[in-house]
């Protein structure tokens, strides 16, 4: 066991160290989904309630709620798709990168061929995106 000029162990503090990184990492981690799952929820609930009260006001006030409720759900199903067909992208991007990087650092066997996992997740992805997923409701 190694110790320093005071007699302590360095061992100690060579583990001590990552352990105390990870419990304060994660335990970041945890306050922040929770503070996000809030501000949500929070978001929510507002966001119903003004709906209620434009519905509860006049004929004229329901129907704008209600565009505004189809509005918002064209937004949400848009915003889906585009994060969609970026992730695919970006996972195809990569499966082409990782081949290309086998392919030079090892040419004696097909280890490239290992890039065509995320290659072709990445294709599923966009596959599902353009062609199954549902559509914005117009």
């Amino acid at each position: 066991m190694a110790f320093d000029v005071d007699g302590n162990s360095v061992a100690v503090v060579a583990v001590a160290i990552p352990v105390i990184g990870s419990i304060a990492l994660f335990s970041f981690l945890s306050v922040a989904a929770w503070s996000d799952a809030r501000r949500k929820e929070r978001e929510e609930y507002y966001r119903s309630e003004t709906l209620k009260k434009i519905a509860e006001s006049s004929g004229e006030g329901a129907k704008a709620a209600i565009e505004l409720m189809r509005e918002q759900n064209k937004n949400i199903t848009k915003r889906r798709l585009e994060g969609m067909k970026l992730g695919g992208l970006i996972t195809a991007v990569v499966g082409i990168g990782v081949m290309a990087l086998l392919r030079g650092l090892v040419s004696d066997e097909p280890v490239y061929l290992a890039g065509l996992i995320p290659l072709l997740v990445g294709l599923a992805v966009l596959t599902y995106t353009f062609l199954l997923a549902p559509k914005e409701v117009e």
